[in-house]
């Protein structure tokens, strides 16, 4: 294993990884198109969701937005101006 510093970031470690070469396909496929400057940075991005996976929604979070949206399908709702005019708030 050989160390690498980044400029910004803190020391970097070299790993070896064996991957199925059609899933390094798939990786060099991608890389680029996502807009990563190399295919050790999409790499390293993805294993950082990996540790920190994105937060996910609860289940009652997603029924309140499916509400909303119900509500605004029937013009049921208001915009923000209205809704302050209404509460009496000042911006």
């Amino acid at each position: 294993m050989s160390t690498d510093t980044d400029t910004g970031d803190d020391r970097m470690e070299k790993i070896n990884v064996r991957v199925p070469e059609s899933l390094l396909q798939r990786i060099d496929e991608e890389w680029e198109r996502r807009g990563y400057s190399s295919k050790s940075e999409a790499i390293r991005d993805a294993l950082r969701d990996w540790v920190n996976p994105p937060v996910t929604l609860s289940e009652e979070t997603l029924a309140d937005l499916e509400e909303s949206r119900e509500q605004a399908d029937r013009d049921e709702t208001v915009s923000a101006e209205e809704a302050r005019e209404r509460l009496g708030l000042d911006d």
